[in-house]
């Protein structure tokens, strides 16, 4: 994320998305309900809100994504269960993890807080990437790793410097709490956020699974989680 880019461009130009009616699965540190992380969410979009070149991240869906899985169709249920079942038991003696928000990181596609310390997740990251590969053990590729909550995605080729001069490089910092993750579907291209949380894992919860939502879309009416992880 350094040095500062001069330029911004649109994230969605030429970006391969999932097409209407199809899922992708991702693991996410979902931070909406937190009030911490939503006001300096907040805060950070409303210094940007005199540039229309942003799309911003609605507030509800504000979040740190730990690691992509992969098109639902292609993990299948079963996979998911096995690899749900996985992060259970590698998170299950895991406590939560406390990082602070608010240095800014300018990307030429998006805007975001960073996470302090940097390599605070990492360890946690390690055991949701060892969960994954049951249900990605082909074609599973992982990439370099920048904690993050986005603020906004930029959505037009704009210069930096006019951007920069406005948000700075910090915002107030907030003490925030990593307490579980969640495996979320999003539903459709990216900007529709059409998310669907799938199950949330507890860090330290003891049987530490709850179901947010039953159904896996893209694998049809009728298939859910809850069958299969239990009650």
């Amino acid at each position: 994320m350094s040095p500062l880019p001069a330029r911004l461009r649109d994230r969605w130009h030429d970006r391969i998305e999932p097409a209407p009616g199809r899922g992708q699965l991702y693991w996410h540190a979902l931070l909406g309900r937190d009030g911490k992380a939503r006001g300096v969410g907040r805060l950070g979009q409303e210094r940007l809100a005199g540039f229309s070149g942003f799309h911003r991240v609605p507030l509800r869906w504000l979040h740190l994504t730990m690691l992509e899985v992969g098109p639902t169709r292609e993990v299948g249920i079963e996979r998911i269960a096995a690899m749900v079942e996985r992060a259970r038991e590698g998170l299950a003696e895991w406590p939560p993890v406390t990082v602070n928000l608010g240095r800014i990181l300018y990307h030429p596609e998006a805007v975001m807080l960073g996470i302090e310390p940097p390599d605070a997740l990492d360890a946690l990251r390690e055991v949701i990437r060892g969960a994954t590969k049951v249900a990605r053990d082909e074609g599973f590729a992982d990439s370099p790793w920048t904690p993050h909550m986005t603020l906004a995605y930029s959505v037009a080729a704009q210069s930096a410097e006019p951007v920069i001069a406005a948000l700075g490089r910090r915002l107030p910092a907030r003490e925030i709490t990593i307490r579980a993750v969640t495996l979320v579907e999003q539903w459709g291209p990216e900007r529709d956020w059409d998310w669907r949380p799938l199950v949330e894992v507890g860090l330290g919860r003891v049987g530490g699974v709850r179901g947010r939502w039953v159904g896996v879309g893209d694998l049809g009416a009728g298939v859910g989680l809850c069958g299969v992880l239990g009650p």
